[in-house]
């Protein structure tokens, strides 16, 4: 299968079209109220099935397969006693787990006998055989529950509906993830706390949508991650600029704004890293310089005002704004004279200021308060959308607010809307015009359409007279929706929604023109920063801090580079439309300055990211990018484990077991032999002496080895504590391993163990919902 850009719009049509009677309308445009078993007239005409090669194969189970998996061993806990290869839909889950691992070449395993490779290849393809053929005849497309939207989704139907941007996590609480996931349905909670956040969220963006003449003074503070470099330039902030912060903020009205900025302290309450010179801080609006503020170097934190300076009063218009304050950058080239600058100093503060630590001031929070004086609301993009009319009388007014509540609902909820849904609506408005005006009036109705269920979750409607365990076909709206959701994680837009409710999106052709627009659509980025991002576990990258003293480049800025690459790298490969197999093999990727250097790749510059070839085979596809090889990593060391676990699980899709209760951990393995310190690939080996961890770890540990000649933050290394790395091994096939170039050659002799890998997960994400064994016969049909 060559799953390329093309082809995972091939998968989007497959999740999502509403073909008639394809085998393939099990996957998602349909829904199952309950589960059944085959029918007793299919189960019948399997079972007299004859087939000329069940008892060979059957044979080949009893003699390789069932001396471990018995009653008595359950290795795995599973047996294969009364297993059946004619009749795999009897027991189809162990079907799909055996066929998996005959697949994936991890059964049997090394080291005990196993017949020809053919024949294994037989039984898997068998076996596929007869459960494809059972799912054509009576698909299972499985159930779930109803979505609700996720931070992300929130906030992106926010800016869907009135163009501006809002921090959902101030409201909303961290999402459960699951099967890799965060919008998995039966794990979202649902709780009266959760719906009061969602009820405080609305209040806010119904504000800030509309704007507040009368808002009271309020004080917002944005945090500087303190691993951010105040060295290097940060995106978003001027040029001749160091460090500092770049924010989008929603001001509620025209008025004036104090922005408060508070630097780091030293140990002794001193501010932090100032020794000599002058430093200022300019703040922008826009672009455009409002204030420059000069530090005091004798500042600390027993001043009145401690270290923190502020503008004066600073008139700014309502609506989104891009702020920013950033260090004057006074003169090029090196900021000290000091052989190591550790630009990650705030990892450890109490290192002070002193050889190999630079002496700069760390910029720690931004305040933003106001407003103090209020001059009125100016037209935002917001009001512009929501004001498509004004009354000019009082008569007009409720006529005028029944035309933009039923408009603003329409969208909200991703379908029509009906007349006695828009009455409901109008209740609040009438509430707050009572209260204030035709203004306020519509912020309380806004209030009620984001409070409402019909927002918050992804609802679709069941069709009538449909009984338990029944299949049936969803309508263009949810169909919409679903798509925009998958393909953008937001809302569909104004073409989708008008062929919808023409009834037009299911038909086949416009259905696949339709996915081809949304790919080309810069929404269609979601797909790298929220598919591939959690598939491959990048979230994990905020977790990890590199030890400060053993990576002194080490910052922010390049953490979120390498995040960056892999998501470039991802997109791209669905915008070219390329094969899903460049993920592990691409010869080119994208760097800006500082990963360039961090990779020892020459002629790039600036913050912007470029393309560039890769003449090192080693660093070539995901298994050389910097941010897996620094979310599999530990702060001060490398981890095989890790990585030989990320492998196997995100790229092979076979997760181990967990670790079994009372092992020692590798830090509480041996470091040395008094004469030196031994390497990770040792004290992997005396740890290994405890038989309760040999099974897992003589499979994962020379995966992981395989890529120890990267370091924590994925640089490239020949040595470690002077010892030569040796980073050859043996696969759990019995394959040789040789490096990151020889794991990658290895993972590809068996390609269709990573496609299947990838597009479960693609599933996955797109139902909402686990991936059930039942799903596999679709999958395979993507091949």
């Amino acid at each position: 299968m060559n799953v390329s850009g093309t082809a995972l719009a091939t998968i989007g049509l497959i999740l999502l079209s509403l073909s008639g009677n394809s085998p393939l309308k099990s996957i998602t445009e349909y829904e199952r109220l309950g589960h059944n078993e085959a029918n007793n007239a299919l189960y019948e005409s399997a079972k007299t099935r004859n087939s000329d090669n069940s008892s060979e194969l059957n044979e080949l189970v009893e003699e390789y397969c069932v001396r471990c998996h018995n009653e008595r061993r359950l290795r795995g806990d599973l047996s294969l006693e009364t297993f059946d290869a004619a009749l795999p839909e009897q027991n189809a889950p162990v079907a799909e787990r055996m066929i998996h691992k005959l697949r994936a070449g991890m059964m049997p395993p090394a080291g005990v006998r196993r017949p020809p490779e053919d024949s294994l290849a037989l039984l898997a393809a068998t076996l596929e055989e007869r459960l494809d053929e059972v799912a054509r005849t009576n698909p299972n497309p499985g159930r779930r529950t109803f979505q609700r939207l996720n931070r992300t989704e929130y906030e992106a139907s926010v800016f869907d509906l009135f163009k501006i941007h809002i921090d959902a996590s101030a409201f909303l609480p961290t999402e459960t993830i699951s099967d890799n996931f965060d919008n998995i349905a039966d794990t979202q909670i649902l709780s009266a706390t959760l719906l009061e956040s969602y009820m405080r969220a609305a209040a806010q963006v119904s504000r800030d949508a509309v704007g507040d003449v009368n808002a009271a003074p309020s004080t917002t503070v944005y945090k500087v991650p303190k691993t951010t470099s105040q060295v290097g330039h940060v995106a978003g902030t001027p040029l001749g600029t160091r460090g500092g912060i770049s924010i989008t903020h929603n001001f509620p009205a025209d008025g004036d704004y104090v922005f408060e900025l508070d630097l780091h302290p030293s140990p002794d309450g001193q501010l932090f890293g100032l020794t000599s010179g002058t430093h200022r801080i300019e703040v922008a609006v826009n672009g455009a310089r409002v204030a420059l503020l000069e530090l005091d170097r004798w500042m600390s934190e027993g001043d009145p005002s401690g270290l923190r300076v502020e503008t004066p009063e600073i008139h700014v218009r309502a609506g989104p704004q891009h702020i920013t304050a950033a260090f004057i950058l006074e003169r090029e080239g090196p900021i000290t004279d000091l052989i190591t600058p550790i630009d990650f100093t705030l990892a450890d503060p109490n290192m002070g200021v002193g050889y190999g630590v630079t002496t700069l001031p760390h910029l720690r929070d931004l305040s933003i308060s106001g407003p103090f004086v209020i001059t009125g609301v100016s037209e935002t993009p917001a009001r512009q959308r929501i004001f498509t009319c004004r009354p000019t009388a009082h008569d007009e007014e409720k006529p005028c607010a029944r035309e933009i509540v039923s408009s603003i609902a329409s969208q909200a909820f991703r379908r029509p809307i009906e007349s006695n849904e828009v009455d409901e609506l109008m209740f609040f408005f009438e509430e707050g015009r009572e209260e204030g005006g035709f203004e306020i009036g519509i912020r309380n109705a806004i209030w009620a359409i984001l409070s409402s269920p019909r927002f918050i979750f992804r609802l679709e409607r069941t069709p009538e007279q449909v009984e338990p365990g029944e299949v049936y076909e969803l309508d263009d709206p949810d169909l919409a929706s679903r798509l925009a959701f998958f393909l953008w994680a937001a809302p569909p837009d104004e073409e989708l929604i008008q062929l919808a409710e023409a009834g037009k999106l299911s038909n086949d052709r416009e259905l696949e023109r339709q996915v081809y627009r949304m790919l080309k659509e810069p929404r269609a980025a979601s797909l790298a920063t929220r598919f591939a991002s959690q598939w491959l576990r990048l979230q994990d990258l905020e977790k990890i801090n590199p030890d400060a003293q053993l990576y002194p480049y080490f910052n922010q800025q390049l953490k979120e580079a390498m995040d960056r690459e892999t998501e470039l790298l991802f997109h791209t490969i669905v915008q070219e439309d390329r094969s899903i197999l460049e993920l592990l093999t691409a010869d080119w990727t994208f760097v800006d300055e500082q990963l360039a250097a961090h990779y020892g790749l020459q002629g790039v510059s600036g913050t912007e990211f470029v393309r560039v070839q890769l003449d090192d085979e080693n660093r070539r596809g995901l298994l050389g990018h910097g941010s897996i090889l620094m979310l599999t990593s530990e702060g001060d060391r490398t981890s095989p484990v890790l990585r030989g676990k990320w492998v196997m699980e995100v790229l092979l899709g076979s997760p181990p077991p967990p670790p079994p209760p009372a092992v020692p951990t590798l830090e509480e393995t041996e470091e040395s032999n008094g004469s030196r310190q031994f390497t990770t690939r040792e004290r992997l080996e005396i740890h290994r002496d405890n038989p309760a961890c040999m099974s897992c770890h003589r499979v994962i540990d020379p995966i992981g080895l395989a890529l120890d000649n990267f370091d924590v933050t994925g640089a490239w290394r020949i040595r470690e504590n002077l010892n030569q790395i040796d980073s050859s091994g043996e696969l759990y096939d019995g394959s040789p391993i040789s490096g990151p170039a020889g794991l990658r050659e290895v993972i590809l002799k068996r390609p269709t163990v990573f496609r299947r890998t990838l597009a479960k997960n693609l599933m996955a994400y797109a139902l909402g919902r686990r991936i059930e064994y039942y799903d596999m016969p679709t999958i395979r049909e993507m091949e």
